[in-house]
């Protein structure tokens, strides 16, 4: 079932399989909760925007038109929430001034520390294309931003953080908000739960 495309899940949910939604949670749990980590820089408010944001895509799933991949869609979908989240919270700024440096980081903690001194524009960028590795192209997709806007803002960002750093850092920036098997588990079931209770409570309006 995993090795299903992302396509095929989709139409078989749109189909009325609701329970299928669950590949495509596990599929993107890591990615989803490292980019509205990124923007929101709490744990649990990551996990509360990924939830929603799950939920908006399963909700709206069938206005996914394919005109991007599945991935890039349910990105953009987190990536959103995450904003407006931040925003509400008035979290969200406009780039800072770069005139910071960090110490160097030897374990996961102190360089998702050091990448949560980023500023937020540069942090997202950094996230998805170093932590997530995803291409200049699929970045600029789901940030809906041009390919020299993230090459710009990666190049910053790394600036930032100073490239000797990141060198010696390791294995440390492999680990930077790691997503740990217990909260891929509370995130899925907790969606789940969500959607096929609401998907019984439709069927019996319906009966």
């Amino acid at each position: 079932m995993y090795t299903m495309d992302d396509d095929e899940v989709v139409r078989r949910v749109c189909a009325g399989e609701a329970e299928m939604f669950e590949v495509v949670i596990r599929r993107y749990n890591r990615r989803l909760y490292r980019v509205t980590r990124a923007i929101l820089k709490d744990d649990a408010e990551a996990e509360d925007a990924m939830q929603q944001a799950y939920l908006s895509a399963y909700t709206h799933l069938v206005q996914f038109g394919h005109s991007a991949s599945f991935a890039i869609w349910l990105t953009r979908v987190a990536v959103n929430e995450a904003l407006a989240r931040a925003r509400r919270a008035r979290r969200y700024t406009p780039p800072a001034a770069e005139d910071g440096g960090v110490s160097c980081f030897r374990t996961p903690e102190e360089g998702a520390a050091a990448v949560d001194a980023l500023p937020e524009i540069y942090r997202v960028v950094f996230v998805l294309r170093e932590l997530e590795g995803l291409s200049t192209a699929e970045t600029a997709a789901c940030l809906e931003l041009d390919d020299d806007a993230i090459k710009v803002r990666l190049h910053r960002a790394k600036r930032l953080l100073r490239d000797d750093l990141l060198e010696r850092a390791g294995g440390a920036r492999a680990g930077t908000y790691a997503f740990h098997l217990g909260r891929c588990e509370r995130i899925t079931n907790a969606v789940m739960t969500h959607i096929l209770a609401m998907e019984s409570a439709l069927a019996h309006l319906s009966s």
